[in-house]
């Protein structure tokens, strides 16, 4: 399937409407670095490159997640009770936020591609079970340590933290690896004999490629003098993104980033000379997009700025959401019972409605319908079922 989003294509806004509005099994890899339930609020200091970039690490649980969790738990069982396994409400919240996202990007996601989802300790652990759920847990690949040797929190309470975490899943066993991209060259303390694993044998001889890296990849974080440092609040290097692109992507694929951020994963998808799709809620990511791939190619790059919600072309010819035989499926499907307040009623008092509201993603196709009687229609609006439920959760039927 081909994307229907054009090369060098930024989106300022929420990434889960804007998922919705592209094709399925349309992007060859997903690098996500998203928030990490940290409860801290990020900014980026005044007079960096980045300046007017932050986001709000904390979570509270709301009735619209609740409303979430209930969808969820109709179509996804495995998920519902992964996310019920959270110790706080905060937690929660965050999984169910995290959820309905990744659930998007699998969908999206080819069944030849990769996924890679970066996280710290706060979280890992569910996010873990989270990726089980949703990608398969057949389909994981690794943990990789990303060990930041330069950097360390210290306490009195824990030993020094050094490294962040991040889960490499496959789609499917089609999933290809590009292992040689995975060497480095052998270190200048040891030998090629000790390094070739050969012990003494002079009958090996080192890989001209360098040594196969492992699951820890020591690389440093940015330091303050580094030509590419932008000063955002949670940047990662380009030789992170640079082992990942290359060792699950090749030339011309899709290469998509969710949380864009600062717009690492462009810059070094961009490098790479693979196309990309770069998602973030605030708008100076558009900003550094730009600025960095020129700064960082040295001429004009034609990028592409969006704030709309694209539109699916991968359903074909589908009939107006509400054609009379999707009325009369969906009356079988329901058996008659309104979706919001479970009332049967005979099908002229039913309503063809959207699931998910088409101002936020959602299409006409079947699986995005459902029927409601005309009080749950009125209550709910030109707003997503979440809404919906939220509200009838509040009203005594």
């Amino acid at each position: 399937m081909t994307t229907n989003i054009k090369p060098k294509t930024v989106f300022t806004g929420d990434n889960l409407p804007i998922m919705r509005g592209i094709n399925s099994e349309s992007v060859d890899l997903i690098y996500l670095d998203p928030p990490f339930n940290s409860k801290t609020n990020y900014a980026a200091p005044i007079g960096s490159a980045a300046a007017g970039a932050e986001f709000k690490d904390t979570w509270t649980l709301s009735d619209v997640d609740n409303a979430w969790l209930d969808l969820i738990e109709t179509k996804y069982p495995a998920l519902n009770r992964v996310i019920h396994a959270a110790m706080t409400n905060s937690d929660k919240s965050y999984l169910i936020y995290m959820a309905v996202r990744l659930l998007e990007m699998h969908r999206i996601l080819k069944d030849t591609g990769a996924i890679y989802l970066h996280c710290d300790t706060t979280m890992s652990h569910y996010l873990k079970l989270v990726m089980d759920a949703v990608f398969g847990k057949g389909n994981f690949r690794n943990e990789v340590i990303w060990h930041y040797y330069n950097v360390a929190s210290t306490s009195r309470k824990f030993i020094g933290r050094k490294h962040d975490t991040i889960f490499f899943y496959a789609k499917s066993d089609a999933t290809s690896f590009n292992w040689d991209s995975m060497r480095e060259p052998y270190s200048s303390d040891s030998n090629w004999v000790k390094a070739s694993g050969s012990y003494g044998d002079a009958r090996y001889s080192p890989n001209e490629k360098g040594k196969l890296m492992h699951d820890v990849w020591r690389i440093p974080t940015i330091n303050n003098m580094a030509k590419e440092r932008t000063g955002y609040p949670t940047q990662k290097p380009l030789t992170l993104l640079a082992h990942i692109i290359k060792a699950s992507s090749n030339e011309g694929d899709v290469v998509l980033d969710p949380f864009c951020g600062c717009a690492t994963t462009c810059v070094a998808a961009d490098r790479l000379q693979r196309d990309w799709i770069g998602i973030d809620i605030s708008e100076k990511a558009a900003e550094l997009v730009v600025e960095r791939i020129k700064t960082d190619q040295g001429l004009f790059q034609e990028i592409i700025a969006r704030t709309d919600i694209p539109k699916r072309t991968d359903l074909g010819d589908i009939p107006r959401y509400n054609a009379p035989e999707n009325k009369t499926q969906l009356y079988g499907e329901q058996s008659g019972d309104c979706n919001g307040c479970g009332t049967h009623f005979q099908k002229q008092h039913l309503e063809v409605d959207h699931i998910i509201a088409k101002e936020v993603g959602g299409t006409d196709h079947i699986k995005n319908l459902q029927l409601l009687c005309s009080n749950c229609n009125r209550i709910k609006g030109e707003r997503g079922q979440e809404y919906l439920i939220s509200r009838l959760n509040k009203i005594e039927i």
